[in-house]
């Protein structure tokens, strides 16, 4: 017989969006509806675009965060109660799965139908305007959750969620294979570590880690044949020097500094891509590399990526399995989520935080 659920439990919400501030309430426990499930959430990552959602200052949001929103977005727990309707799923009560960025798809859009569900026309967004993963229990569709692989402990899958498959994503539409040069900008980050060890240990790239000076064993640990600090210069000279004088043949951009794009373009080689993946807070700003003479020159071109899709979502955790990926990180409980956010905003984290929920 299934225990009992309780009728309240903790949740980390924002209570003054707009700023950094976090505060920790008591909220009712939710019922599954038609397709649902209701997951008991024992860890969430925190992404920095949970920042950019709580202090509403991506200038791209439709609209500003509301107060009392619950964020995050990289949830694991275990499945407690199903809805109506999912008894032929492909997860059970009991089975341990995943709340990504995207909580649901429509499954019938355009996007959808032609395996690009990230960008679902008629998606939900986990954290912003439908509650998010810094909560006890969460609900989510059926089919749409994550199965996570049994070798894989909660705690070190939950980054896995976002910032794995956003940059094995990015890595994938890089256009560079095995033996090719690839920059990392913002390499020391969160994503960045995380693209670091998949590009160099999973696809067999050879990679330039760009970051703060302080960032650098994290850096060469995660496997990047070199490291350029951001006091040691002109960065794209040495990239150029690095690469024989062609340049790389992707560069990644993870951070979200528009300095980062500006010189971007710059350290590609001919036929070279540009992956966008960090998105600058503030007023949008163009790549100022990207000049149209340069990129019809050098045959080279800028693409976009946001998520990655289910699919992609699965596969990550596969390269997790194979000792291929690991997330360096430390682990806060939800009362340190205010401090966290705090740290992130001044640059200060190295790899990932994850919540204990418990």
């Amino acid at each position: 017989m299934a225990a009992e659920l309780p009728k309240k439990y903790k949740a980390a919400i924002y209570d003054k969006p707009g700023t950094i501030s976090t505060k920790v309430v008591e909220l009712d426990m939710p019922e599954p509806g038609p397709g649902q499930v209701l997951v008991n959430l024992t860890h969430s990552g925190v992404c920095h675009s949970d920042l950019g959602v709580m202090t509403s200052s991506w200038a791209g949001l439709p609209l500003p965060t509301e107060e009392g929103q619950v964020g995050g977005h990289e949830g694991v727990g275990k499945i407690v109660k199903m809805g109506a309707g999912t008894d032929a799923a492909a997860v059970k009560v009991g089975d341990r799965v995943g709340i990504k960025w995207i909580s649901s798809i429509c499954d019938s859009c355009p996007a959808c139908l032609s395996g690009h569900d990230g960008v679902c026309f008629n998606q939900q967004v986990s954290g912003y305007y439908h509650p998010g993963t810094f909560q006890q229990y969460v609900l989510g569709p059926a089919s749409y959750v994550t199965p996570i692989p049994a070798s894989l402990s909660s705690d070190a899958a939950a980054p896995l969620l976002c910032a794995g498959v956003t940059v094995y994503a990015a890595l994938r539409k890089s256009t560079a294979e095995a033996g090719n040069w690839i920059v990392v900008l913002g390499a020391g980050g969160g994503l960045g570590h995380l693209a670091v060890q998949l590009a160099s240990r999973g696809m067999g790239m050879r990679v330039i880690g760009v970051d703060a000076d302080p960032k650098k064993q994290l850096v060469m640990d995660s496997g990047a044949e070199h490291f350029i600090g951001l006091g040691e210069g002109d960065t794209v000279e040495k990239v150029k020097e690095l690469t024989g004088g062609l340049g790389a043949q992707s560069v990644l951009v993870l951070t979200a500094a528009n300095g980062a794009y500006a010189t971007s373009v710059d350290m590609l080689r001919f036929g070279g891509t540009l992956v966008c993946v960090g998105i600058p807070e503030g007023k949008p700003v163009p790549i100022a590399s990207a000049l149209p003479q340069f990129l019809i020159a050098k045959e080279c071109k800028i693409v976009g990526t946001a998520v990655g899709n289910r699919k992609e979502a699965i596969e990550t955790l596969e390269f997790a399995e194979r000792g291929c990926l690991k997330a360096h990180f430390e682990t806060k409980k939800m009362e340190d989520l205010t401090d966290v956010f705090q740290q992130m905003h001044e640059g200060k984290l190295q790899g990932r935080v994850v919540l204990d929920l418990s």
